[in-house]
């Protein structure tokens, strides 16, 4: 059984915190080990508990979110955003937040949170982060003292886990400990598109284009603003 998340949260609405609190409950992986309204309580907290996740506010008194977030990056393998300002979302995942969630903080898009927390933990947890060599039309997977060789054409997309990369194909996923934009660069060009921050998608696997998402394989991958351009530009068969 997997290690359940130890959290802390920081923000200075009770009444926010009280909600964080009743959906963390619905999931086993969650372990609350402290709720905090200030930055010094919490950052207090964070040199004490050293938790694995923290989940924070933007706006609090003393410093911001995202301010907190430049010190303790080092500290906290994961962090994720829940707040009323999406103007600083770019900030928050340049600094490598796992999410970052408008408020006010409904359980459906908690649960989508959760769900994709829950599975890169437990895949983190195997300490089968697969080590990855790259050859020309396939990559092979180190999975403990066995090697997987999966063909590039077999993988549908690639998802930004942290510093991992999660190689998704129509039979398993695979977790490599690497990041997905390292990933990108050694792949041959234009084999796999960068379709959002988090998603790349085998460009033969594009079964249909929307403006907001795309649908590759059997799955729904969200386009991100910055990548519609460049999407435009490319005629699918």
């Amino acid at each position: 059984m997997n290690q359940p998340i130890q959290y802390i949260s920081i923000d200075d609405s009770l009444l926010d915190q009280i909600v964080l609190s009743e959906l963390t409950n619905k999931y086993s992986i969650f372990q609350n080990v402290g709720n905090y309204n200030t930055p010094t309580d919490g950052l207090a907290a964070i040199c004490s508990l050293k938790p694995e996740l923290v989940f924070l506010d933007i706006e609090m008194p003393e410093m911001s979110g995202v301010e907190m977030l430049r010190i303790i990056r080092q500290q906290v393998p994961l962090a994720i955003f829940i707040t009323s300002h999406p103007e600083f979302a770019l900030d928050g995942f340049q600094l490598s937040a796992f999410d970052y969630i408008l408020k006010p903080l409904t359980e459906e898009r908690f649960d989508a949170t959760a769900r994709r927390l829950q599975e890169y933990w437990s895949m983190k947890q195997k300490a089968e982060a697969y080590e990855v060599l790259f050859e020309k039309e396939s990559i092979v997977i180190k999975e403990g003292h066995h090697q997987i060789k999966l063909l590039l054409q077999d993988i549908i997309y690639l998802e930004a886990m942290q510093d991992y990369t999660k190689v998704v194909t129509e039979k398993k996923k695979y977790l490599t400990l690497t990041t997905l934009t390292g990933f990108l660069e050694k792949l041959s060009a234009g084999t796999f598109l960068r379709v959002h921050r988090s998603y790349a998608v085998a460009v033969q696997k594009i079964k249909e284009l929307h403006v907001n998402k795309l649908v590759c394989g059997n799955t729904e991958i969200p386009i991100g603003k910055t990548y519609r351009a460049a999407l435009a530009q490319i005629r699918f068969v």
